[in-house]
């Protein structure tokens, strides 16, 4: 899950390249952290819990791996090229382990959980194994560590969502802020590893988020991202009142906290999301006008054989009421497989059929990538040749920067409403922000400061990048 786009292959195989821990420059703490995060939202996420619980006791960050302790690798399981990237980057630790064989190698995250000890026998340089659920245990297993032992703690919980630890921002640039409200997923779509690496849905109570959201804003953060594997299940109820909340009612409250707080959320599932919802999106201007809805593919058996409970029409029939109750405008995203298991060049054409009906404005795209135990593992068969998978990749890839570039094009002299991120990454005389609909906006310079919404006239567009103007 990080910001939507439409991806090249060269942009695919960078993914899961990492981001780092900025230091916190806290010098007087004796024992040093080097972080490196990788995957999805929820990862980067997962990685400010953990340098929340290990500030708490005596650590601090820094972005020198040479002076750090402890190198901790929060990892992604979801691709088998993810996979190999740890373990690529376990290797180039060798050198400073030689130099200095006290330094701690941790491995966090879905890797961790997916492979357990495994990692500690394969990867020698390996010290301390930690999965998803088992973050408010790394002291101890860092403790457990400079003993002299082994340390793994791969429990998973049910009930576990670190809903009371006020995460250190790290990722994010002071303006927006990812806010998890529920870990797990209970779908089993059958190439998917993530409900046996973070565990079944549990959902973080309403009052936490809520605190959360609203130190953020009280920080000078003026938008959140609601994270979760389908946010669309989050269920919470009040142990006293024993009143439920769900999805929508959240949606709503964390709206109401300040008219001035965007809110956005990740990710939606096509066979739950609600009218209810959509109406609540509709009814409050700073919920943000985007929605992620992975289809994974156009045609029915292939959507049976990956076990995503609808169908085509099903699917289509949500893109309609997204479109008919929060108009054209509103931003959707999509998540595509090429070359699942035993699919046809029908089928693959049933794919791009779906991308001209929809005409998303972004994608994730991806070949697929069978994963070790999952139930597409051990049932169906891999047996869609490389190439092929890599053509039809490219296939979807073309024709979604197409619509990508269809849709900025649309926005062309429209007047936007955008939140100010920061400067240009081409240029410190621009500044970027992103429109309510999720799109990435470059214009010139002028008073405005980082935080601030300012209405931009759009002027011109390529298939990633809307260029505009600010207007008075």
């Amino acid at each position: 899950m990080q910001d939507l786009k439409v991806l090249s292959p060269e942009e695919i195989k960078g993914l899961d390249e990492p981001r780092i821990s900025p230091s916190q420059n806290q010098t007087d703490y004796s024992k040093k952290i080097y972080l490196e995060s990788y995957g999805c939202q929820m990862n980067f996420a997962d990685s400010e819990v953990v340098t929340s619980i290990l500030m708490e006791q005596g650590y601090s960050t820094t972005s020198n791996i040479q002076e750090a302790d402890t190198i901790l690798l929060n990892t992604c399981a979801i691709r088998e090229n993810a996979e190999q990237k740890i373990r690529h980057r376990l290797q180039s630790f060798k050198p400073l382990k030689a130099k200095n064989p006290h330094i701690t190698i941790g491995i966090l995250g879905c890797m961790a959980e997916r492979l357990k000890n495994q990692l500690l026998e394969e990867e020698k340089i390996v010290d301390l194994v930690a999965g998803p659920d088992a973050y408010r245990d790394l002291p101890r297993l860092l403790e457990e560590v400079e003993d002299g032992n082994k340390a793994v703690n791969v429990f998973l919980s049910r009930e576990e969502t670190y809903g009371n630890i006020e995460p250190v921002r790290m990722h994010t640039n002071g303006v927006t802020a990812l806010v998890s409200i529920m870990r797990g997923c209970n779908n089993m779509c059958s190439f998917c590893v993530v409900p046996y690496t973070r565990g079944r849905e549990r959902s973080r109570d309403l009052d936490s988020i809520l605190k959360e959201c609203t130190y953020l804003f009280e920080s000078g953060y003026r938008e959140v991202t609601l994270l979760g594997q389908n946010v669309d299940s989050y269920h919470w109820q009040n142990p006293e009142t024993k009143q439920s909340v769900n999805f929508a009612q959240l949606l709503e409250s964390v709206a109401q906290l300040n008219a001035e707080l965007r809110v956005r959320f990740s990710t939606s599932h096509p066979k739950d999301i609600t009218n209810e919802v959509l109406h609540t999106m509709a009814a409050y201007g700073n919920i943000c006008k985007n929605i992620h809805l992975p289809a994974q593919s156009g045609n029915d058996r292939i959507l049976d054989l990956m076990n995503r409970t609808y169908t085509r029409e099903w699917y289509l029939e949500r893109i309609q009421s997204i479109r008919n109750i929060l108009g054209e405008s509103c931003g959707i995203s999509h998540d595509l497989i090429a070359g699942f298991c035993s699919e046809t060049e029908e089928e693959h054409q049933d794919s791009l059929s779906l991308l001209e009906e929809v005409k998303y404005d972004f994608g994730y795209m991806f070949s697929y990538s069978e994963r070790p135990g999952t139930p597409a593992e051990k049932k169906l068969s891999d047996d869609i040749p490389e190439e092929v998978k890599k053509r039809r990749l490219q296939e979807i890839i073309d024709l979604q920067r197409i619509h990508s570039a269809y849709r900025n094009q649309l926005m062309i002299g429209s007047v936007q409403c955008v939140l100010v991120e920061g400067d240009s990454k081409k240029s410190s005389a621009h500044h970027f922000g992103r429109t309510d609909n999720n799109k990435v906006v470059v214009f010139p310079k002028k008073e405005e400061m980082k935080g601030e919404f300012v209405d931009v006239k759009i002027t011109h567009c390529t298939s990633g990048t809307l260029l505009g103007e600010l207007i008075n």
